[in-house]
C-alpha cells in the first residue's frame, strides 16, 4: 500500500496512491484520525487498506498537490556518513564511523514532491546542496529496540532530500541542515510488506538528467536496523517518526569541481520499489 497526503480543491486529504490515482480516506475514518499520522499511531493502517478503491471515488494525481506524506511528522532523525565517500575531505576517503552519527532536522525544512525547493537567500545560497537518501518511516514505537527486532517496528519506506548548506555546516550542522523548504520528501510511503527485501533497495539521484548518485542500501556503513536500535536507546522512538538514512557518494559538495543547486535545477531522486521524488530549485 502507498499512502500519501495531498491537497485537493483546498481540502488536505490523505489516503492510498494506487497507479494514477489517489483514493483519499472516507469521510467515518478521517473523523476518527484527522491525520495520517494519528492513523498511523492508533495501529490503524488495516482499516484504510480495507476501503474499497473504485476509480469513481479516486483523484487524478495530475490534478493533486503533494504534501509531504506525513506533514505533521514526530521527530525527523537523520545519519550522517553512512555510506563511504571522500566528502567532507575533498580527495581522502575518511575512517568509518566509529559510532552512528545522528542531527535532527525541522518540519518546515521539508517540503513535498514536485513543490519547489527554497534557495536560501544570501550567501548560503553558494553552497546549497541535495542528499538522496531512503528513509524509514516508525509504525511502532519503543525504546532499546534490539537490531534484531528492529525492522518490526517499522511501518514503511520513502524517499528523502536532506537538503544542506555546507558552509552553514561550518556554523553547526544544525544551522546547515535546517534552512526552510531546502529538503523534501515522498512522495507518498510505501508499506513494509511491500518491500521484501530492505537491504537490496537501489537508489539514484539525477540532477538535470545527470546521475549524480546511486548505491543499493547493503551498501550503508550501519544498517537500518542498526540505525533504529542505535535511536532507540537515546530516545523512545513513537509511531510517525522518520530515520532518514544517510546518502552516498555523488552530492555536488563532492565533487570536483563542486555542483552546488541552482535556480532552475530540477532534482530526481528514486528508490526502487517506492517511486520519484521530484523538485525544481
Amino acid at each position: 500500500m502507498k499512502l500519501a497526503t495531498i491537497r485537493h480543491r483546498d481540502q488536505t486529504l490523505y489516503g492510498q496512491v494506487s497507479g494514477d490515482w489517489f483514493y483519499p480516506a472516507e469521510a467515518a475514518l478521517k473523523t476518527r484520525y484527522t491525520t495520517l499520522k494519528d492513523l498511523i499511531t492508533d495501529g490503524a493502517l488495516t482499516q484504510l487498506a480495507a476501503q474499497q478503491t473504485r476509480q469513481e471515488d479516486g483523484i487524478n494525481l495530475a490534478h493533486v498537490s503533494y504534501l509531504p506524506p506525513i506533514p505533521d511528522p514526530g521527530k525527523i532523525i537523520c545519519v550522517g556518513l553512512n555510506y563511504r565517500k571522500p566528502y567532507p575531505v575533498d580527495g581522502v576517503a575518511p575512517p568509518d564511523p566509529s559510532q552512528i552519527i545522528l542531527f535532527g532536522k525541522e518540519r518546515d525544512t521539508l517540503l513535498g514532491h514536485q513543490q519547489k525547493l527554497e534557495t536560501p537567500a544570501g550567501p548560503a545560497a553558494h553552497s546549497f546542496d541535495f542528499e538522496g537518501e531512503i528513509a524509514v518511516i516508525i509504525g511502532t514505537g519503543g525504546r532499546h529496540i534490539t537490531a534484531d527486532d528492529a525492522m518490526t517496528h517499522v511501518m514503511g519506506y520513502s524517499i528523502f532530500n536532506d537538503g544542506s548548506v555546507r558552509d552553514w555546516q561550518k556554523h553547526s550542522i544544525y544551522a546547515g541542515k535546517n534552512f526552510s523548504g531546502s529538503g523534501s520528501w515522498g512522495p507518498w510511503i510505501t508499506t513494509a510488506d511491500e518491500i521484501k527485501n530492505p537491504a537490496t533497495m537501489s537508489l539514484t539521484t539525477h540532477l538535470n538528467g545527470q546521475q549524480m548518485q546511486n548505491t543499493t542500501a547493503d551498501q550503508m556503513i550501519y544498517s537500518i536496523a542498526a540505525q533504529i536500535s542505535y535511536a532507540s536507546h537515546l530516545y523512545e522512538l513513537q509511531p510517525g517518526d522518520i530515520i532518514a538514512t544517510g546518502s552516498p557518494d555523488g552530492t555536488g559538495g563532492s565533487r570536483t569541481p563542486k555542483r552546488y543547486l541552482q535556480e532552475g535545477d530540477l532534482l530526481e531522486i528514486a528508490v526502487s520499489g517506492i517511486g520519484l521524488l521530484q523538485n525544481n530549485i
